[in-house]
């Protein structure tokens, strides 16, 4: 791990869901993901592996019920970590977005770290599910990020034809957008990026 690498760890258990998560934000896209359903645990460790976050992860959830409580659960866990470990989030460049592509789709991701909690996810995915994951969920996860982050996340699939690429193609997105908000600027230093004096 790199010296003054910011790391947090998350323990959230609830009725519905335990979820045990270690985050490294400095990392080098490490990851050990387990939710119990396969595509989602693609699509977060192609996000470690994007935003070069170092990931341990595991979720037990009440599939048997249905996948929702699983899927927005580990988005606010993922985003209570990367809010805890950003601190007082001096320094950091707050805001970034990316655009990707993956073959014939083009997926955007445009991320503030501002303290507020707003969403907005267009997918363009019409399946009832992609791989073993229920694609309405997708938007569940980035609001539930938004939530737990206190951030704003909009993203946005601008075209494609495979459903698994639209997806695949807005986390890989969201990751280097994400990336991209948390690095730190020499030039701010311990700055904070906002007139308000608080994020």
């Amino acid at each position: 791990m790199k010296k003054n690498a910011r790391t947090a760890s998350i323990s959230r258990k609830t009725a519905e869901t335990d979820i045990r998560l270690r985050l490294v934000i400095e990392g080098q896209g490490r990851y050990t993901v387990s939710t119990g359903i396969r595509f989602f645990d693609h699509m977060l460790e192609l996000f470690a592996r994007h935003g070069a976050f170092d990931l341990e992860l595991q979720c037990r959830g009440d599939l048997d019920v249905d996948q929702h409580h699983t899927v927005e659960d580990v988005g606010i866990a993922l985003g209570e970590a990367f809010d805890k470990a950003l601190g007082d989030k001096r320094g950091i460049l707050r805001a970034g977005y990316f655009l990707m592509t993956m073959d014939e789709t083009l997926g955007l991701a445009a991320i503030d770290l501002s303290g507020r909690a707003a969403h907005h996810v267009e997918t363009k995915v019409r399946a009832r599910l992609v791989g073993d994951l229920q694609s309405e969920l997708v938007e569940d996860f980035f609001e539930g990020f938004a939530r737990g982050a206190r951030a704003n996340v909009h993203i946005k699939a601008m075209y494609g034809r495979s459903n698994h690429h639209k997806i695949e193609a807005l986390f890989k997105a969201f990751a280097r957008a994400l990336r991209f908000a948390c690095s730190r600027d020499p030039q701010l230093r311990e700055q904070l990026p906002s007139t308000k004096g608080l994020l």
